[in-house]
């Protein structure tokens, strides 16, 4: 199943007092895993084990975890205040308004919304709920994103798909263009020959060697035939079950080369058209793989 590596999911779990977890997933697209939490303080403990989830399910991408709790039901419960870091705040601000030639007059009740200012203390009761609360939260926010990610990815690969449909179809043009070459090659070099009026015939083994030498030069014949070969290690990747973005990127890469390399080889007529025609098409495919796991 191929997977995309965008995507978004969210998960909630409500405790037995009313407090409700939400966690939220989007991810964008990365070379690499990298994972970015944004949690209360509440939930800070429970970043550790977050990541393991989320490392065990994706390989790729950018990903940005954000994690929310409603406390409503809990107001009667005790607030704290942590004086030392409020007037330690408060102090910096002084200073700062101090510099810059302001009023020394600072808004504490906004200073009281930065976490960590005013927390709730949590029962270690509480805090098993919680983290039970959090990883069910988390588990229905990457079940909810990988659903997202796997509908993107079928859509990515019908447009691979027939993207490669292309290819294969300008791989065969070129095969049959090509296919007639060498006795081409060898017509050219009799008539020049015959232009120029030399005596010699067509098995001279001169000759011969001249042609071959000739013939080799323009055969693409093991271009066409490694196109092939990656065309079906392509079509694998599509339908295999494990993150291939990396796979079909390299994959790219090569099949990219030996279009090059066939189209500075093949002496034909037409074939440069069909070779720039396989190259757009393949600019776009390798624009595609960058949104695949």
């Amino acid at each position: 199943m191929l997977l995309s590596m965008t995507g978004f999911g969210k998960g909630e779990s409500v405790c037995a007092d009313g407090t409700r977890v939400t966690v939220q997933i989007s991810s964008v697209n990365r070379k690499q895993l990298e994972v970015r939490f944004s949690m209360p303080q509440d939930l800070a403990a429970m970043e550790i084990n977050g990541r393991k989830l989320i490392s065990a399910a994706i390989s790729r991408g950018s990903v940005q975890v954000r994690c929310a709790l409603n406390t409503s039901s809990r107001q009667s419960a005790h607030w704290e205040v942590d004086s030392a870091l409020l007037d330690k705040l408060i102090r910096e601000c002084h200073a700062a308004r101090s510099r810059a030639n302001m009023a020394p007059e600072v808004a504490v009740e906004t200073l009281l919304t930065i976490p960590g200012v005013v927390t709730q203390p949590v029962q270690e009761d509480d805090q098993t709920e919680l983290t039970v609360a959090f990883e069910t939260a988390l588990r229905n926010a990457l079940e909810d994103f990988m659903r997202m990610r796997s509908i993107e990815g079928e859509t990515l690969k019908k447009d691979l798909l027939s993207r490669l449909e292309k290819l294969e179809q300008w791989h065969k043009e070129l095969s049959d263009m090509t296919s007639g070459y060498p006795e081409l090659a060898k017509q050219r070099i009799m008539s020049r020959l015959a232009e120029e009026k030399l005596p010699v015939t067509a098995d001279d083994p001169a000759l011969l060697k001249e042609v071959l030498f000739y013939v080799d030069k323009g055969d693409v014949t093991e271009e066409l035939t490694r196109l092939s070969s990656h065309f079906q290690q392509f079509r694998a990747f599509l339908d295999a079950g494990e993150a291939v973005g990396r796979n079909m990127d390299f994959l790219a890469q090569e099949i990219f080369r030996e279009i090059t390399t066939l189209g500075n080889k093949a002496a034909v007529a037409g074939a440069s058209v069909l070779v720039v025609a396989f190259k757009a098409e393949m600019e776009k495919i390798r624009e595609q793989i960058q949104n695949i796991e």
